[in-house]
């Protein structure tokens, strides 16, 4: 079933990702929402982002459809509103709108999507719950758990460490090269092919 909403002959998909705005937190492991957007418009020439609904928009096509990548400016505790102007602005309901964010219970740059479900403590993806409900899919993008519940605010809102650079590109690469995947309704083909292009020759 192929997400989104027909909109003069073309299917319509909102793409969010988390994070929080400024070149401060560019890199840290909360940011990687945004940098898997940055990622996908990059590869499948989107054009120049727009200030709207308090965010950053970017409009392309992926596949046969055509995507609407927005990243929140609201600071990640507030992303709710932003996504829930665009989704009223389009006319878009829950099934158009795919979010991308980090996830602690995975492992570093493991991606598995997800329809729907809990928070586990995100607030990012807590505030969109608040607005619009829980009935959207997720691409979970995992940084991995420091191990100890006092460590995880640091570990969320640190840098990814320089080993980490190559592996982090390897998987934002894999992101942006199978979307179209996600974008047609197959995650599962697109979690396979993305997995596949991460494992070791």
């Amino acid at each position: 079933m192929r997400p989104g909403l027909s909109f003069g002959g073309l299917n319509v998909q909102l793409w969010v990702g988390l994070g929080n705005p400024g070149g401060q937190y560019a890199l840290h492991r909360h940011n990687v929402g945004f940098m898997a957007l940055d990622a996908m418009a990059e590869v499948h020439g989107f054009g120049p982002e727009a200030k709207k609904f308090q965010g950053l928009l970017r409009e392309g096509r992926i596949g046969r459809d055509k995507v609407l990548l927005l990243k929140p400016q609201t600071f990640m505790n507030d992303s709710g509103r932003s996504v829930a102007a665009a989704l009223r602005f389009y006319k878009l309901e829950l099934d158009a709108l795919t979010v991308f964010h980090d996830e602690l219970d995975l492992a570093p740059f493991k991606i598995k999507v997800k329809q729907g479900g809990g928070t586990a403590g995100h607030n990012g993806l807590r505030s969109i719950d608040a607005h619009l409900g829980k009935e959207f899919r997720r691409v979970r993008i995992g940084i991995g758990h420091p191990g100890h519940k006092d460590r995880v605010t640091g570990h969320v809102l640190g840098n990814f460490a320089k080993a980490e650079m190559d592996p982090l590109a390897d998987m934002l690469g894999a992101i942006a090269a199978e979307a179209p995947w996600l974008a047609a309704g197959d995650p599962t083909r697109f979690m396979n092919d993305v997995a596949l292009r991460l494992a070791p020759d």
